[in-house]
């Protein structure tokens, strides 16, 4: 008898949807456990190269938690690509303007970093209120 070891494809994937409620939660926690429903990894055919991994909506993005002093501490940078083009942001300020991105921004740096890494990223939807438009696909409440 032959042993080998099932590699998954593109097509074997179900993609189901799962909703998070991101109040009260920590965001590097909260975070890693998003990244890793996102990869595929509590799949039990989980292949490193391929996409296997859910959809994910997280609601109540506004009401994340940072522990000690990362709201005034932590910085999030980019540049325009001129001299002299770097912008900053804190954290309390980014909270304020888009709370969305703050979640996805500490998703996407704990994905690879190429095509998988991209192609994962846009199946993070990302809401400040508890508003969503994903009732159609029936997400299941998660909890992380």
């Amino acid at each position: 008898m032959k042993k080998y070891t099932l590699s998954a494809k593109a097509s074997d994937n179900q993609n189901k949807w799962s909703i998070v409620d991101a109040k009260g939660a920590v965001l590097g926690r909260l975070a890693s456990k998003i990244a890793y429903r996102l990869r595929g990894k509590h799949n039990p055919f989980f292949t490193p190269h391929v996409d296997t991994g859910d959809s994910i909506v997280v609601i109540n993005a506004d009401k994340i938690v940072l522990t000690g002093r990362k709201m005034k501490q932590k910085c999030y940078y980019r540049h325009s690509g001129y001299i002299g083009g770097l912008t900053t942001i804190t954290a309390e300020k980014l909270i304020e303007k888009r709370p969305e991105d703050l979640i996805r921004f500490a998703v996407k740096g704990m994905l690879p970093k190429n095509r998988l890494g991209s192609k994962l990223i846009k199946k993070l939807k990302v809401y400040a209120g508890e508003e969503h438009p994903h009732a159609a696909q029936s997400p299941e409440a998660l909890e992380l």
